[in-house]
């Protein structure tokens, strides 16, 4: 058995992954090399070329951008059974966004030239791609109209949920590995304004704040508070 073939079953915990063809699967785990990245390391920045379909299978991964300043905008934490990576299979442009390892973490790459031949040679699987890029930007449609029309209880109570539901990709979790300052960036919230409401919701016994963690109680209860 491959390094990638092990990764299978954890996989198969994701709605994207487990709707494929199984002819598809085994094709995406056999071209797949197993990548592993120390706690930090970025495993691409903006502007780079595209190299391939990435899938987490342990750890999380921080994707983001940084401004020449050093400010930096975090978009989201993801977790496994997640993949990324597949706007740039569609258009071949650079990538748009900045990608670093949260702490240690392990990926399977499926590389670019070897998923585009199989996309050449079986053209039907790119409709099972677009569904991948599709449900992103489903969601991605969903926080800028939050991000305009909600207060900043119910939107970050709803960015919680989204996460804890692994934003649709798997069974739902109770820890978020996610400090506050992540959750403020994502939110573009202040510090102060993300622990207020993180402390009200702790307060009503819907979650539990611990270093660098967020203990999902009361899943139910999140849903109400994210109206």
């Amino acid at each position: 058995m491959s390094d990638a073939l092990i990764h299978h079953p954890l996989l198969l915990a994701g709605h994207w992954y487990a709707s494929l063809p199984a002819e598809l699967q085994q094709a995406l785990l056999g071209m797949a090399r197993v990548q592993r990245l120390s706690a930090g390391q970025r495993l691409f920045s903006r502007g780079d070329k595209p190299s391939g379909l990435y899938a987490v299978v342990d750890g999380a991964m921080r994707i983001g951008a940084v401004s020449s300043s050093g400010k930096e905008a975090l978009l989201t934490l993801v977790e496994p059974p997640y993949w990324f990576g597949e706007i740039s299979l569609f258009d071949g442009q650079p990538r748009t966004h900045d990608a670093f390892a949260e702490g240690p973490c392990t990926l399977l790459l499926v590389p670019q030239v070897s998923l585009l031949a199989l996309l050449d040679a079986q053209p039907r699987y790119w409709r099972d791609i677009a569904l991948l890029m599709s449900q992103k930007l489903r969601l991605a449609f969903i926080a800028l109209e939050e991000m305009s029309l909600l207060p900043a209880a119910p939107r970050l109570a709803r960015r919680l949920l989204l996460m804890a539901e692994n934003y649709g990709e798997g069974e739902p979790r109770r820890v978020l590995h996610l400090a506050q300052e992540q959750l403020a960036l994502m939110l573009a919230l202040s510090r102060q304004t993300t622990n207020q409401i993180l402390k009200e919701l702790e307060a009503q016994g819907i979650l539990r704040l611990t270093y660098g963690e967020i203990e999902i109680l009361d899943l139910g209860r999140l849903r109400q508070a994210a109206g």
